[in-house]
């Protein structure tokens, strides 16, 4: 390993030359406290920034293990800790000049969510930071004196005010792990509850703008029904009361603009635990739910959908269903299966995102169009059965249709942003119209194995290019994989990492022998051992991902439009 001195020196000897002699900077430095290495260098000032590290030993960092000896106290760890450094480097972007992205120092910007990234690690006390910095040049020449400034000024004043704990605010810290740990508690408290969610009292839903995740001024904070509320005794927080949803059928009604579409996003987004301040901290939702939703024009590819659809024209195969340009109800019913598939355990759906004839068929369409004209089995007709045979709750939004009222276990009305609970009046209402529901029966049987095979033209390609929009689509070799309706992705890096790990599974993983399921579990199983970074089989790692739910990486999997199955 080289010194700090000897970076110097090779920076002296580098000023003024052209921008390619920075590649000759490659390598680690031992600046004493810590070691900065540079690990890909940018091939112009124009280019994506050069990517850095900073390797802080456990003796040195000090942080005590009580901060990270559980995996979700690690993760609440790396990110306040990233967000520190985030906020510190900001302070010293640009202060080096030169042309194109000359001077600066950027981390990933974390959002309301807390999210495992590739930007910091933590293990067995030692911290790994990743970053990027932009080399300085005039033009396209070294500009080496502006980056010693970067390197020995202002970098090392940012890591030790974020990564040692002697320099940190260390009671802003025990906050950020001691809700960590209660926000685990609850989580690991649903099932015993056998509750699908938690909402505390207090909490505050409704965020500032459609575009914002922040929450918003002066909103009505969430109270629960008497009937509904539960009490828990947090690690850290004591007594905390709150609405708990139960397994079952839930269904959320009430006029326009009450707010249902606002607890069940509350809820959604309820699968990841939230800093503090975020209003929905104590909003915990059972880790593996999914939004149902239409999603008209997703590709799918040999999925089981004859639980909900069958005899198409045609006589198309509804068992092995495919197609490049699904409906509504076809991709709703394949989201389903596919979630089915996932592990997912309880649906959240808004029927406004809905296709109308997946969900209901009224009496009055029933007796125009028979039964053997109609391929679809309604949603309604299946709930229950997915339920008491597939152990998958329903928490159901509905402004429109009282049919839901006669398989609902919990009605709950929405009312100037507070919840009511009024089952009984909704039972004993719906008792003067007539059921919907169809047959009592079990849910059908359904093909479960689907065993992916590898694109063979991705093989054969020795340099991949990945691109992503925001958390709307990824880009693999030029094949466009839409995921604009993952509406539980949170994070632009998290559509990054799936780009990875797609392109890891198409190369490593799918051979016609592994099952999606069993894909899942393996990917989620290399994540929890050895992080996103072992996506990539050589020390350059991308400094800007972070972990997405299995539920979205097999999402993800499933939208890739050149995805072919070996079926058994």
């Amino acid at each position: 390993m080289q010194s700090a001195l000897d970076l110097r020196t090779k920076l002296k000897s580098i000023d003024h030359r052209g921008y390619p002699a920075y590649k000759d900077l490659r390598g680690q430095y031992d600046f004493k406290d810590y070691v900065l290495s540079i690990d890909h260098v940018q091939g112009d000032p124009f280019a994506a920034p050069s990517r850095l590290s900073v390797l802080v030993k456990a003796q040195n960092a000090g942080f005590p293990a009580q901060f990270y000896d559980t995996h979700a106290k690690r993760i609440t760890l790396q990110d306040h800790l990233t967000r520190l450094f985030g906020r510190e480097v900001s302070g010293g972007s640009f202060q080096a000049k030169g042309s194109g992205k000359s001077g600066l120092l950027g981390v990933s910007r974390c959002g309301q969510q807390v999210l495992e990234r590739t930007a910091l690690k933590i293990k067995d006390g030692n911290i790994t930071l990743r970053f990027e910095a932009g080399f300085p040049a005039n033009g396209r020449t070294i500009n080496a004196r502006e980056l010693e400034k970067m390197l020995f000024d202002i970098l090392p004043d940012c890591v030790r005010k974020s990564l040692y704990f002697a320099k940190i605010n260390q009671n802003q810290l025990k906050q950020a792990i001691c809700l960590c740990e209660d926000q685990q508690y609850i989580r690991e408290k649903l099932p015993e509850l056998s509750l699908c969610a938690f909402v505390a009292d207090g909490s505050v839903l409704p965020r500032e703008s459609g575009v914002s995740e922040r929450p918003m001024k002066g909103a009505v904070p969430f109270k629960s029904p008497d009937s509904l509320k539960v009490t828990l005794t947090l690690p850290n927080q004591g007594k905390v009361t709150g609405m708990g949803i139960p397994r079952g059928i839930t269904l959320f009604v009430g006029g326009g603009y009450h707010g249902k579409s606002t607890i069940l996003q509350a809820l959604q987004n309820g699968v990841y635990n939230h800093i503090k301040g975020d209003g929905r901290e104590l909003v915990i939702t059972d880790a593996t739910a999914v939004k149902l939703r239409a999603e008209d024009g997703r590709s799918i590819a040999n999925v089981d959908i004859s639980p909900f659809i069958g005899n198409l024209p045609n006589k198309r195969d509804t068992a092995h269903f495919s197609t490049e340009d699904a409906s509504g109800s076809t991709s709703q019913a394949a989201n389903l299966m596919e979630g089915v598939e996932a592990g997912c355990k309880v649906f959240l759906i808004d029927e406004d995102t809905s296709a109308t004839n997946f969900m209901i068929r009224d009496q009055l369409m029933q007796e125009v169009i028979s039964a053997g004209e109609e391929p679809i089995t309604p949603f309604i007709c299946r709930v229950n059965a997915l339920y008491q045979d597939l152990g998958i709750s329903s928490i159901i939004v509905a402004g429109s249709s009282g049919s839901y009222f006669h398989v609902a276990d919990t009605v709950i009305q929405m009312k100037e942003y507070v919840p009511f609970d009024i089952t009984d009046r909704a039972k004993e209402a719906a008792k003067s119209y007539p059921e919907m529901t169809g047959e009592k029966e079990k849910f059908p049987s359904y093909l479960e194995k689907r065993c992916p095979l590898p694109d063979m033209a991705l093989k054969k390609d020795d340099r991949i290019k990945i691109k992503t929009m925001g958390t709307s689509e990824l880009i693999l070799a030029r094949e466009n994989v839409e995921l604009r309706y993952l509406e539980q992705l949170k994070d632009q890096e998290q559509t990054a990492a799936l780009a990875y790990i797609l392109k890891f599974a198409q190369l490593k993983l799918l051979d016609g022998r592994k099952t999606v399921k069993q894909l899942g579990d393996f990917i989620e199983n290399q994540l929890d051992k050895d992080g996103l970074e072992s996506l990539f089989e050589r020390g350059d790692i991308s400094s800007s991902l972070a972990r997405p739910r299995k539920q979205e990486i097999l999402a993800c999997v499933n939208r890739y439009r050149k995805l072919h199955f070996r079926l058994e």
